[in-house]
Parts: structure tokens; C-alpha cells; sequence
């Protein structure tokens, strides 16, 4: 504990699944927080929990003024503002490039990836100032390889949050201030059950069910789970990582590897099988 000792943390998307776990795991570390989230008796009630050393802003990403007032309160609050997790999301439009709804489209880029811009755009002069800061973007493996989401909007969006993250990295690291994303695989949290059209309450309660379907999806035989994220989200805003910029953190047990161990004896098992029967 204390990795995150006298850091100052905003945290978006923070009233369930990776983004809330994270706020426990930063004040567990030392940090002081602001939390911002959609959903207002969530956010109030998680910042009752975590006590004095966070507090929670109500907040749409998408819109500037509110992104704008979310790094302004950090500052006003505690001083200064050390990282901030562009964590917020949520899923996108199912099905084929011939189905797609322009306006769905439309909003899940504001919620994927305008949000992040603005993160950047608005934390970016607090974190020039006092000369130091770390800024880590929520990606996915979805936006490294097609087919690894329900949605190719929600594939394309993670692609641009990834990308980005790298621009701002090159223009920001010369204010050391480092920029990085991680990219999560299969993490047992409600965004698969909304991207299937449950309400945010029965997709919430989907977890258990993602962590047996997801056990034997990659070599690590386990679904990944928030604790995951968290604790590399801790890594890289702490002095730890000081060097890392730019860099897309992979956090999948390995998923996007390539083909599991005992699938591929399978299959040589099988080809062995039908050269006997042909031969």
C-alpha cells in the first residue's frame, strides 16, 4: 500500500466494472480521487465508502463543459491533479456495416472516444504546469485485432483511442507528462451483457456468468477481472512507470497470442488422424 501516496487521481466511468474497482484500489494505494459517473446514488454512495479522500461529480463525457468542470474540481479541491483514467465507455451498435444507425454511430464515438479527447485536451495545461502527470486511456484488444468484439464501432473506436493515446504521447512526453492506454481482454464485467441489450442493472448482475464462459478463452485459465485493470492502472500513475509513454499496456492472459496450446495439439492430433485414414 501507499504506492500512490500525495497523487491526485480523476477517474471517469467509476460507478461499476473496472472504473470502480479502480477508485477503491487508488485511495487503498494513498491517492486522493474524484470520480465521475452517470449515474448519481451510484457515485454518491461509492464516494460515502471510500470517505474523505474522494469525491464524486456527477458527469456526461461526451460534453465538453462537464469534462472541463470534472479537471477543474480536482485542482480546486486537492491542488493539483496527478493522473486521470479515461475510463468511461460502454458498448456500441451490434451487427454489419450495412445495419448501422448513423446516429449510433455518432454516439458511441462521443462516448469512446470524444470523451477521451476532452480528458486530454482539458487536463493537459494543469499537468504541463506543474511539470509532471500521468494520463491513462481505457483501450481494448478490440481496437488491436478485428473479431474480438460484438461491435466493429466499438472495435474502430478502442482503434482510435489507441492511436491517440500515441499522438498526445509524443506532444505531451516533452512536457513530461506521459500518456498511455490499456487494453483489456475478456474481464468479466457488465458492458457484455448492455452490448446484448440488457439494462445496466441485469447486465451488472452477468458477471459470474462471464467468468465461466471466458475461463478457458486464453491460456490463463480464468476470465480477467477488474482487480486486473486496477492494479496496472495503478502502475502506470505511480512513479514506477516514469518512463513508460506511449504504450499500449495488453492485459488479456495472453488471448491475442495466437491459438491456445491444447487447441492446436487438437488439430495436430486430428491431422495425424486423417493422414492415417488417407494413407
Amino acid at each position: 500500500m501507499g504506492r500512490l501516496d500525495g497523487k491526485v487521481a480523476v477517474i471517469t466511468g467509476a460507478t461499476s466494472g473496472i472504473g470502480l474497482r479502480t477508485a477503491e484500489v487508488f485511495v487503498a494505494e494513498g491517492a486522493k480521487i474524484v470520480i465521475a459517473g452517470r449515474r448519481l446514488p451510484e457515485g454518491e454512495a461509492l464516494a460515502r465508502q471510500l470517505g474523505a479522500n474522494c469525491i464524486f461529480r456527477q458527469t456526461d463525457v461526451t460534453v465538453e463543459a462537464q469534462m472541463q468542470a470534472l479537471i477543474a474540481l480536482a485542482v480546486d479541491k486537492f491542488g493539483r491533479i496527478d493522473c486521470l483514467f479515461n475510463n468511461a465507455g460502454g458498448p456500441a451498435q451490434t451487427g454489419g456495416i450495412e445495419g448501422l444507425e448513423v446516429e449510433r454511430f455518432d454516439a458511441a464515438m462521443a462516448t469512446l472516444v470524444r470523451s477521451v479527447m476532452l480528458g486530454m485536451k482539458h487536463v493537459a495545461p494543469a499537468m504541463k504546469k506543474q511539470g509532471s502527470g500521468s494520463i491513462i486511456n481505457n483501450g481494448s484488444i478490440a481496437g488491436r485485432l478485428a473479431g474480438f468484439s460484438s461491435s466493429i464501432v466499438y472495435g474502430a473506436a478502442k482503434a482510435a483511442v489507441i492511436h491517440l493515446t500515441k499522438c498526445v504521447a509524443m506532444e505531451l512526453g516533452e512536457s513530461n507528462v506521459r500518456v498511455n492506454s490499456i487494453s483489456p481482454g475478456a474481464i468479466a464485467t457488465g458492458i457484455f451483457g448492455k452490448a446484448l441489450g440488457l439494462t445496466t442493472e441485469a447486465a451488472e448482475k452477468t458477471q459470474a456468468v462471464m467468468r465461466d464462459v471466458y475461463k478457458t478463452a486464453q491460456p490463463i485459465p480464468r476470465a480477467g477481472i477488474p482487480d486486473d485493470i486496477a492494479h496496472a492502472a495503478v502502475f502506470l500513475a505511480s512513479d514506477e512507470s516514469s518512463f513508460i509513454n506511449g504504450h499500449d499496456l495488453v492485459i488479456d492472459g495472453a488471448i491475442t497470442g495466437g491459438r491456445n496450446w491444447t487447441q492446436q495439439q487438437q488439430g495436430l492430433s486430428a491431422l495425424r488422424k486423417a493422414f492415417d485414414q488417407g494413407a
